[in-house]
């Protein structure tokens, strides 16, 4: 894991209790080096011992055969629906100008433009920003918010990726794909203001 993780968000409320915004989760991925998994398919012209035709066979992931890692961003890049609520009343909090506590939970999609890090065989190494994917996601958690428009941000969210045109290579031909669940605590802050 590197650092740092950060999420941007602006959004605007429809209503009192409802909110859509943009924003982009920057999160990070580093494929583990030297694990074993399954091959199918086959390799043919890199000039490497790799070379040869593979069947659901074991491979190890060897620095030489495929270095891999989003760590200049897996940038998914979303849309989001999300239900505020104040619960302020249940903590005693008569004076919501002064301090609000809001519960929140919402849904988003969007698109995963990743800065993939790869180096596939003896090809040259490809770091370039390429539009990859999808991605789902929920979210629930807490915004404290000061005085109407300051607040602090506590969320958990979780998602499903599926990154199916990866480029591994300056060669478009090149690529991999990628499904995962993911799951991110957030804490930030930010501000309402009306327009």
């Amino acid at each position: 894991m590197t650092i740092p993780q950060t999420n941007a968000r602006i959004g605007y409320f429809i209503s009192d209790d409802y909110s859509v915004s943009a924003g982009v989760d920057h999160m990070k991925y580093v494929m583990k080096q030297d694990q074993t998994v399954k091959i199918n398919g086959y390799i043919s012209g890199s000039g490497t011992p790799h070379d040869g035709t593979y069947n659901n066979e074991d491979k190890v992931l060897t620095e030489d055969f495929l270095t891999f890692e989003h760590t200049d961003g897996l940038n998914y890049v979303t849309i989001e629906f999300s239900r505020v609520d104040d619960i302020s009343r249940l903590f005693g909090i008569r004076n919501t100008d002064t301090f609000q506590v809001n519960l929140t939970e919402g849904l988003g999609t969007g698109v995963l433009y990743p800065r993939s890090n790869t180096k596939l065989l003896n090809k040259e190494r490809y770091d370039e920003f390429h539009i990859a994917g999808y991605g789902l996601s929920a979210k629930a958690g807490l915004h404290l918010v000061f005085f109407k428009h300051f607040l602090l941000v506590g969320e958990l969210k979780g998602g499903y990726i599926n990154m199916y045109d990866i480029r591994t290579t300056n060669n478009i031909a090149d690529k991999a794909n990628q499904k995962f669940f993911f799951f991110e605590t957030i804490l930030g802050i930010g501000g309402i203001f009306r327009f």
